[in-house]
This record gives structure tokens, sequence and C-alpha cells, in this order.
């Protein structure tokens, strides 16, 4: 034996920065899911939907995206009736000049791959949007203020790709003590086995739910949602 403790016996020193740091961050994460667990609004998160799909390799995952954005729009059009606020987490694709009017328009020039995708899902006038420069929606950006706004505590999330955007921001959605709802036929990956991979991860690490979309019970209220302009970021 060599003496050294093995990896699962070793502590960080309670004096550390880092301890200090976990101890810290401890409460206030189990304080967000219980306000989570008290409140039961639902916020659409719509993720990457509006999307070029102009990389090599992406046939598979347009076509998977083709049939999921139908199930997006019928769901969409559901929380839009029930009150429940909609908002568009995009990636910028690297435009830092742009803005989403501008990837809209962008995504939906003809022959561009996922052009049919992006003119099903626009974005209505009452919609929300907030742009993203990497895979989670909340990586700098506006979105965790906006949900904060909008009195959020379950977040429903589709959007593509289940095994990227989708899940990163599912990821970082639980540490900030959301619900979380991934409704299975309404996101897509290249291959079927990474869709299912990312929601099995949703349901046994992130104790999130992955229903059809059909099955969910949208719940909506209107106090709290501004009537002005919906842009954030």
């Amino acid at each position: 034996m060599s003496g050294k403790p093995d990896f699962a016996q070793r502590q960080i020193p309670r004096e550390s920065g880092a301890a200090r740091r976990l101890e810290t961050q401890e409460p206030l994460r189990k304080a967000a899911h219980a306000r989570s667990k008290a409140g039961a609004k639902h916020c659409l998160l719509l993720v990457d939907v509006i999307n070029g799909f102009d990389f090599a390799g992406a046939g598979p995952l347009v076509r998977a995206a083709e049939r999921a954005a139908r199930k997006i729009e019928r769901l969409a059009e559901r929380a839009r009736r029930a009150g429940v606020p909609v908002v568009y987490v995009n990636d910028n694709f690297g435009r830092w000049r742009s803005d989403f009017a501008a990837t809209v328009q962008a995504c939906t020039k003809p022959n561009t791959p996922g052009r049919r995708i992006s003119e099903r899902l626009r974005p209505h006038a009452t919609d929300y949007f907030v742009l993203k420069p990497q895979y989670s929606g909340f990586y700098c950006t506006t979105l965790e203020l906006l949900l904060e706004h909008i009195g959020a505590r379950t977040l429903v999330i589709a959007g593509f790709a289940a095994n990227l955007c989708v899940l990163f921001t599912a990821n970082d959605a639980y540490i900030r003590g959301y619900e979380l709802v991934v409704p299975a036929d309404c996101t897509a990956s290249n291959t079927p086995q990474l869709t299912r991979a990312a929601l099995a991860h949703v349901r046994i690490a992130l104790a999130g739910r992955t229903p059809r979309s059909s099955a969910i019970a949208l719940k909506g209220a209107g106090a709290g949602v501004p009537t002005q302009s919906r842009r954030s970021g």
C-alpha cells in the first residue's frame, strides 16, 4: 500500500476556500428546491428551436427535429392559451452584433436546412427571448433574472439538441432549484440513442419528468407577467 488515502475517503479541509463555498452553497440549493416545491407555476423554455442546422452531419438531427417541431408547436400554443410564459432561449451562433429578429431572419432563409422548423416555431409578440453564447441557457445570460421576475417554479424544456443545449440548460436549472419537465416528444438529437440517454439523465440525476407533451397539465398565472416588451438579454 502506498499510504495514500482512498479517493472516496479524502475530504476538503474545512478551512479551505472550496469547503467554505460548498458549505455556503448547500443551504442555498436546498432552499431553492424547497421554494420550487411551494409553487406550481410553469414556464416553457424553447431551446434553440430557431436554428439553421447548417453544419456538417446535421441531416439526422434535422429530420428528427422536424417531427418534434410539430409537437413543440402544439405545446407552445397550449402554453400561450393557459397564460404560461414562453421563453425562447436561443444560441446567438457567434453573431455578437445580432439580435433575435436577425437570428429568426437568418434561420428562415431559403435553402437553410432548418428553415421549416424555424418557420413553424416563429415566436409570437407576447413571447420572451434570451440569446445565449454557450450550451446552457443560464450561462452568461439574463435567463435566471427573467425566470425570477416571471415567478416560474417548474420549467418545461423543449428544443434541440436533447443531449447538448437542452441537457446543459436542464442541469443548470436543477442546480437553481427548478422542477423540471422535458417532454420526450418535444426534443431530438442526432440519434434516438442520444435522446434516450439525455432523457434518462433528466429522470435519474435531475429528478425530472419526461412525459409526452400531451400529458402535461400547464399551469399559468397572469400575475407578475408584464404586458409590455417581452425582451430579455
